[in-house]
């Protein structure tokens, strides 16, 4: 089972780049923020790709980060978001040790075959349920620290995805096929399940001290696709090094989700290129949202 590490910053002040919307110019914007405690979980063993460079970023500004290191000012925390008991052990014991979380970035992703340790597809039980689990076992905490926010990181490809909820409530959403197609469903599909619960997470949390945004962070060049087929992932590698955002510009819009001042008035919307955009009606299905929600409480635990 993959072990997903988590990353704890305290935040002194930040000044961050981020992708220009159209003419793709790098802009640097100066933000003053308050100390502040970020849970961002990682991908498995991975120190690479943007969930890495969003860490660094933060950390290049002051921020004691929990990552793999032998320095004495780093400490390790161990989640899997594939083990619903793990999630649940890892919030145990996050509260009892930290005093505070202003800032909780849910970015860490799969796309892979396989099924996680309770019976769900790993790309569902990762990508959302997993973070649904961990958000919801942390909002109180969220909550108690005046302004704070909730990121999900989400991708283009939820445009693509379907909630299938037959599948769900049968508890058979395995996403058994390896094909690049069936890998690439099922992932647009997980990915519909952020927008959608960011968009039912917004309106439970009107009048609270939280706020909450998606996002998708750009084209990358990222190792998320390292569990599909080698031979077509080595044949497409030249266009995604040519074509797709380094790693540096694929964490800017999670930093400003993140960061920026100002967006309490935006908490639910989708950023691209930090830039609210629209979204297709099916990803902000009222009736939708409310039954995925029932759902996934059922199926992480919070409900029977």
């Amino acid at each position: 089972m993959a072990t997903f590490l988590l990353v704890v910053c305290v935040v002194v002040g930040i000044a961050f780049i981020y992708h220009g919307t159209n003419n793709h110019k790098l802009i640097l914007f100066t933000l003053t923020c308050p100390f502040f405690n970020c849970l961002c979980p990682l991908t498995p063993g991975s120190n690479t790709g943007i969930r890495k460079m969003t860490a660094l970023d933060l950390a290049r500004r002051g921020a004691r980060v929990i990552l793999e290191s032998g320095s004495n000012a780093v400490v390790f925390m161990h989640l899997d978001l594939g083990s619903l008991k793990s999630v649940r052990s890892f919030a145990e014991t996050f509260l009892k040790t930290e005093c505070r979380l202003d800032l909780l970035i849910n970015n860490a992703g799969v796309a892979c075959t396989g099924t996680t340790e309770d019976g769900l597809g790993m790309m569902f039980g990762v990508n959302h349920i997993g973070h649904f689990l961990l958000t919801n076992l942390l909002l109180d905490h969220l909550n108690k620290c005046g302004q704070s926010r909730v990121v999900n990181v989400a991708c283009v490809g939820h445009n693509f995805g379907t909630i299938d909820f037959n599948c769900l409530n049968s508890h058979k959403e395995v996403g058994v096929g390896d094909s690049f197609m069936d890998v690439f469903t099922t992932y647009c599909n997980s990915k519909l399940c952020n927008v959608l619960f960011n968009h039912e997470l917004a309106k439970r949390l009107h009048g609270t001290n939280v706020t909450c945004y998606t996002l998708h962070p750009g084209a990358i060049n990222s190792e998320l696709t390292r569990g599909i087929n080698k031979v077509a992932m080595m044949l497409m590698k030249p266009f995604f090094m040519f074509f797709f955002k380094n790693y540096v510009a694929g964490s800017q819009t999670t930093l400003h989700c993140a960061l920026q001042e100002g967006l309490e008035p935006l908490s639910g919307c989708y950023f691209s290129n930090c830039t609210v955009r629209n979204v297709y009606p099916k990803a902000r299905d009222d009736a939708v949202t409310k039954k995925l929600w029932e759902v996934s409480e059922r199926l992480s635990g919070l409900s029977s």
